[in-house]
């Protein structure tokens, strides 16, 4: 308890002083307003020879999900806000079976309530922060991503901070968790504060500090873990240029002590509408001859994968998709526009382990992991209609042969989907 008090007392100091001035805020007085959206978004994807979550087999396998969602939301004069969304997870063909509910569920649940410059947002809620690395509302996945508790907003015409005070319960288990927007979480609790800087000519900057109290596995204590840093950017005509930092330390839940860092450059340029990012990312990890009451492997639980490490989540698990040898990702993006509607993408993709991998008789192995290459088509159809279809393959080195992802390093894994997305509105009154 000692512990949880001071991690609250920090991050509320922290709100504070960077809460410098209140400025009030402009109140649309003239009218409440509800509404009511639906959106479905069936999915098809087909697997070949690769583990991607929430599967538990690495047996090909063809399935159909679908999200059905009937989002609700009622204003009064932007001072009082309440948001419903509910969902339905529909899923087909998955391991021979017909057809199944896999969830429904509460995607969002909150109360929102403005005054002057403050914002204080109750229920649950989905989280996103700066780019989505660290925290995001996982917006690919069916079943997306949310946490419950209270958000605070504060804004100035120079700068935004948010301060999250979020906790877990039990969900039950009526249906699967896999499919729950909540139920991954493994905090007890999550203090979170980010602060955003508007752009001072060409540069803007973020910070990011969380703290999770964490339930030990080998006693009923807790443990604290701390994951802080921020972003730089900077934006020049065609030109962009960011760099991305973390530092990870305290206990995780193993009682192991954390030492370990996140770091991602990137630089992108738009060359006749199309637009070109280069890039390296690298999430450290543990040497072999660590002490096993040490961990260098930086965990990112609650951040969005795909966008960074490939759309077929190869590892996106960490740091037990690694086997705790951290990552270095190289990777190489075109998109390209063809006309208002249609956009073609490209992603590439090195992998490599931090540290040498060891095969099963304890000899070091490359650190070379394979290639990715990503390819997508996004055709919007018109602004409530959006079909998308993507390709990707990974050719594996043998090292991959040691950590259980890929059936066969000898084969070319793939992952093909096609997704069409329909969102409509169905009521918007003002009165």
């Amino acid at each position: 308890m000692v512990v949880e008090k001071k991690a609250l007392i920090v991050l509320i100091i922290l709100f504070v002083y960077k809460s410098s001035s209140l400025f009030a805020q402009q109140t649309d007085s003239l009218a409440n307003k509800f509404l009511v959206d639906l959106e479905i978004r069936p999915r098809i994807e087909l697997n070949y020879n690769f583990n991607q979550q929430p599967s538990d087999t690495l047996a090909p396998y063809f399935f159909i999900t679908q999200r059905n969602r009937l989002s609700a939301s009622y204003n009064i004069k932007n001072d009082w806000k309440f948001t419903a969304e509910l969902q339905e997870i529909h899923e087909w063909d998955k391991y021979n079976s017909s057809s199944r509910v896999a969830n429904i569920n509460f995607y969002q649940l909150f109360f929102e309530y403005r005054v002057k410059n403050l914002k204080f947002r109750i229920g649950r809620q989905g989280v996103l922060i700066d780019n989505g690395r660290i925290f995001s509302n996982a917006p690919w996945a069916q079943q997306s991503r949310a946490h419950e508790g209270v958000r605070i907003t504060e804004q100035s015409k120079n700068h935004s901070q948010d301060l999250y005070l979020l906790f877990t319960r039990n969900y039950g288990d009526v249906f699967d968790p896999s499919f729950s927007p909540v139920a991954a979480h493994k905090y007890k609790y999550l203090f979170v504060h980010h602060f955003n800087h508007l752009p001072i000519g060409h540069f803007a900057f973020n910070t990011t500090n969380s703290f999770e109290l964490l339930e030990s596995q080998n006693s009923l204590s807790t443990r604290l873990r701390v994951t802080t840093g921020g972003r730089i950017e900077l934006k020049k005509e065609n030109f962009y240029a960011t760099l991305n930092g973390y530092y990870q330390f305290g206990r995780n839940q193993q009682d192991k002590n954390i030492n370990a860092y996140y770091l991602q450059s990137e630089i992108s340029f738009n060359i006749l509408k199309s637009t070109i990012r280069v890039g390296t990312e690298i999430m450290s990890g543990d040497r072999w001859d660590l002490s096993s009451k040490q961990s260098n492997s930086f965990d990112i639980k609650y951040g969005v994968a795909w966008r960074f490490m490939g759309n077929m989540n190869i590892f996106s698990s960490f740091p037990k998709d690694l086997d705790n040898r951290g990552l270095i990702n190289p990777y190489l993006s075109a998109s390209v526009p063809i006309n208002d509607k249609i956009t073609l993408r490209s992603d590439f993709h090195l992998f490599y382990s931090q540290y040498l991998l060891k095969n099963e008789i304890d000899n070091a192995s490359d650190n070379y992991l394979g290639f990715e290459n990503d390819l997508s088509i996004k055709y919007r159809i018109n602004q409530q209609m959006e079909l998308n279809y993507g390709f990707s393959y990974f050719s594996s080195s043998s090292a991959m042969a040691f950590l259980p992802k890929i059936d066969n390093v000898d084969k070319i894994a793939i992952w093909n989907y096609l997704m069409f997305s329909y969102r409509i509105n169905i009521i918007r009154s003002k009165k």
